[in-house]
């Protein structure tokens, strides 16, 4: 019996492998977003090497996947798989599939060579001829996947089924931020909201000097009926957006909430807004880009 090598620290190691044209890179991609360190088309001999480089004393590198395709290397691959077995890592291996007229009419639109198809055998052979290949792969996988109906925004929603809850990084970044028309609209924000219509704090003289984070100037905005009503309707609006931004693949939202100077309204409105999305399961970080000036 093998004893695990005592020095590997890596929380995460996956293998992506499968047939080609079966969305390997992309479930790759995605992985990546997620803070996930990729490695394509690595000879299956070094991937010891890579999960003892990563296990290194000092190595900031906790989460690898590794894409292993179809090659002149293909013999080495569970021999590979095994010895990563052995290094007292977690290890998981993604196959991913599809049918043969599927594959056929990716290749077709992509116009590229399968990386099987020659001797004659034509595209259709190729595919059939790598499936048989792979199937000891399938065997050993952790999790198959067909993507034969699956779109992009598909294969995404499931590669974060699988693996988004256990990534420190995962899921849409959102930002809400208050800002000042008077000092300019914000050039990277997805929504832009203008609260000029809310009654103003800074029409009353001892809340001017405050900002929108004080507790009397959020009672003031918030004690107005008609802020309860864009409150409650902005949530059901934003409870609409936010998920179908989510299965979009959409890696980052700024939400910006405009007042003339950026001091009151919108900076109070923003820190609810923050509060109510926190509450739907969001963690969203909040930005104040004008409260001070």
């Amino acid at each position: 019996m093998t004893t695990p090598v005592p020095w590997i620290v890596v929380s995460e190691f996956v293998v992506i492998t499968g047939l080609s044209g079966a969305g390997r890179s992309q479930a790759a991609d995605i992985l990546e977003d997620l803070g996930w360190f990729v490695i394509d088309n690595l000879p299956p001999s070094l991937m010891s090497k890579v999960a003892e480089l990563a296990g290194a004393p000092g190595s900031s590198i906790s989460k690898v996947v590794l894409v292993v395709g179809t090659g002149p290397y293909h013999d080495e691959v569970l021999p590979a798989l095994d010895g990563l077995a052995t290094q007292g890592l977690r290890l998981r291996i993604l196959f991913l599939e599809a049918s043969t007229d599927v594959l056929v009419r990716r290749y077709e639109s992509s116009r590229r060579r399968h990386p099987l198809d020659h001797e004659g055998r034509g595209l259709a052979g190729a595919i059939e001829a790598e499936r048989a290949l792979l199937e000891p792969v399938k065997e050993h996988a952790d999790v198959v996947v067909d993507t034969s109906e699956l779109n992009v925004h598909q294969l995404r929603s499931r590669i974060l089924d699988l693996f988004e809850a256990e990534s420190p990084e995962a899921g849409m970044q959102t930002t809400v931020m208050s800002f000042g028309y008077k000092h300019g609209l914000p050039l990277d924000t997805d929504l832009v909201i203008d609260c000029r219509f809310l009654p103003n704090p800074h029409w009353v003289d001892e809340l001017r000097p405050l900002r929108g984070t004080d507790e009397r100037v959020k009672a003031y905005v918030m004690g107005h009926e008609v802020t309860g009503v864009f409150l409650d309707e902005l949530t059901s609006l934003l409870e609409l957006l936010l998920p179908a931004y989510v299965a979009e693949g959409k890696s980052y939202l700024t939400i910006a909430f405009g007042c003339t100077g950026g001091h009151h309204r919108s900076v109070a409105i923003a820190e609810e807004v923050a509060r109510r999305l926190g509450e739907q399961g969001y963690d969203p970080k909040v930005v104040h880009r004008d409260v001070d000036r």
